[in-house]
């Protein structure tokens, strides 16, 4: 039995031929049934109503149906839908059929055998139209699923450390801890600014490859509970939580500071060495209120002083008397 509710759009600038279609159609049992005289008209009831079977002549003045076909299409994409397209025609050989499939076209049905082929070819259609709203909505949903995981995901997928996010949280609940006990914070500002020039003479695989080395030479580096984290092509950060704050100084990282810039990377491109520049952020709590992303922009401004001087670039945040 056919879908009554299956949406059909009937395109044909001859009158007669889509009162004679429209007629089969219902008496098949679809009820659902619309018709355009011309390819502009049929793409504004499309966009106020998506159908799922369009039959079109393929040979109407202005607007033809390949160039109807192109712009469905297009309008598909835009909103993930998909919509089955046959065209009608008196149009024979491979050639032209290659053609038109080519164009995004769907199935075709003779006019000299409109009478035979008009309803197997729109139940076969109606199938078709299921499956393949089907397969829309489960793309959709494990699209919406892997965009969910993407954006509540605490580690970066490239290096295998703890990614902005991660970071930020910890942050949150390190300033918090602040307030309540007596801590102090050190954060540790990452910055490689030789990596774009590097990644535009070598090419992406290779920028892989020298961050995953980064990211390798920093857990050496660093203490077992630190948190180490990726915050993009040419940032890392260092997250420690100390009992005093003048533990927290550039002579506590100097291993760090030259882990990084005297030891060469080994590479497919051989030896590289890099400049990395770190700033140096403590603070206690005389430095709260403090926001986490006030922290990292306050951390990151530090590094420009950090690349000229070759030297860790500290910052005691401490609220104004």
């Amino acid at each position: 039995m056919p879908n009554p509710s299956l949406g059909i759009l009937v395109v044909d600038d001859a009158k007669f031929s889509s009162v004679m279609i429209g007629r089969a159609l219902s008496k098949a049992g679809y009820t659902d049934i619309r018709f355009a005289s011309s390819a502009d008209d049929a793409l504004a009831l499309m966009a106020e109503r998506p159908t799922n079977v369009l039959l079109a002549d393929w040979l109407m003045p202005q607007t033809d149906g390949l160039q109807l076909t192109a712009a469905v299409r297009q309008q598909d994409a835009a909103s993930g839908h998909y919509t089955y397209i046959i065209l009608l025609t008196g149009r024979e050989g491979d050639d032209v059929l290659g053609q038109a499939f080519d164009h995004g076209v769907d199935d075709f049905i003779s006019k000299a055998a409109m009478h035979d082929q008009l309803l197997p070819r729109v139940r076969a259609a109606e199938r078709l139209c299921g499956s393949l709203q089907r397969l829309k909505q489960e793309n959709r949903r494990l699209a919406d699923n892997v965009a969910s995981l993407e954006e509540n995901s605490l580690v970066d997928p490239l290096t295998g450390l703890g990614n902005t996010r991660h970071l930020l949280q910890r942050l949150d609940a390190s300033l918090r801890q602040m307030a309540n006990r007596d801590t102090a914070l050190c954060y540790l500002h990452v910055g490689l600014p030789e990596m774009p020039a590097l990644h535009e003479r070598y090419g992406e695989a290779f920028q892989v490859e020298l961050l995953r080395a980064v990211a390798a030479r920093l857990r050496q580096l660093v203490r077992p509970l630190d948190v180490l984290v990726r915050i993009d092509e040419q940032h890392f950060g260092v997250l420690a939580l100390v009992d005093d704050i003048e533990s927290c100084s550039p002579g506590s990282f100097k291993r760090l500071h030259e882990g990084l810039n005297l030891k060469p990377f080994k590479s497919s491109e051989g030896f590289i060495s890099l400049k990395a520049g770190i700033g140096l952020l403590t603070l206690d709590a005389r430095g709260l209120p403090l926001e986490a992303p006030a922290l990292l922009e306050r951390a990151g401004a530090l590094l420009p002083s950090a690349y000229s001087t070759g030297r860790i670039v500290p910052l005691r945040l401490r609220q104004p008397a």
